[in-house]
């Protein structure tokens, strides 16, 4: 059972030297500037302002190591795909994140996409990169409350059926969990992910 209540940010790394190396589970989180990352940690740890949402979305270009009770760890990637962000910024943005990537330490990513929005160019490229490297991950789809029944119910099918959740080296389609910060909708499926990668 892991205990939610018992979260440190154990460390905010700028540089790949900084990246825990204790073994711990590690499950990243990844997705385009404002898309909730920080709103889900949040919700996942019962806590209404762990995770800081920067003022600027995109500034932010470190990743934040959350230690779960000890035992793994939420890592929260800079958001991708903010288009004010400056040549020199997305070159430090694209070599953190590469070098935590091609680390290989997750053990699963939450790929989150604004349900409202639908994917973008660049969750493309992260979707394609994970199967690419044959990495596990679920799609998240955030905020899922901003929608009508309808439109909620037609966006999800539309997701969940495109031909790249279908990857030929995986047994069956990627899962994709409707999630809401305001109503904790697929709070419990994403909570049960973390304690099966513990197993």
């Amino acid at each position: 059972m892991l205990n939610t209540q018992n979260v440190i940010l154990k460390m905010t790394a700028g540089r790949k030297d900084q990246f825990p190396k204790d073994g711990k589970v590690q499950i990243a989180l990844s997705g385009r500037s404002n898309v909730g990352k920080s709103s889900l940690i949040n919700t996942l740890l019962g806590r209404k302002s762990f995770a800081r949402t920067s003022a600027q979305p995109g500034k932010t270009i470190t990743i934040n190591f959350y230690e779960v009770d000890k035992k793994l760890y939420l890592v929260d990637l800079p958001g991708y795909g903010y288009a004010r962000r400056s040549a020199d910024s997305r070159k430090v943005w694209a070599g953190l994140t590469n070098d935590y990537l091609e680390a290989g330490t997750m053990q699963t990513v939450f790929q989150l996409i604004d349900l409202k929005v639908g994917p973008t160019e660049d969750d493309y490229m992260m979707i394609d990169w994970l199967n690419a490297n044959q990495v596990p991950y679920v799609v998240v789809a955030t905020k899922a409350d901003k929608l009508n029944t309808t439109t909620r119910n037609a966006n999800y099918a539309a997701l969940a059926d495109h031909p790249l959740l279908n990857p030929p080296y995986a047994n069956e389609k990627i899962r994709v969990i409707m999630f809401s910060a305001q109503t904790g909708m697929g709070k419990n499926d994403l909570l049960a992910i973390l304690s099966e990668n513990l197993k």
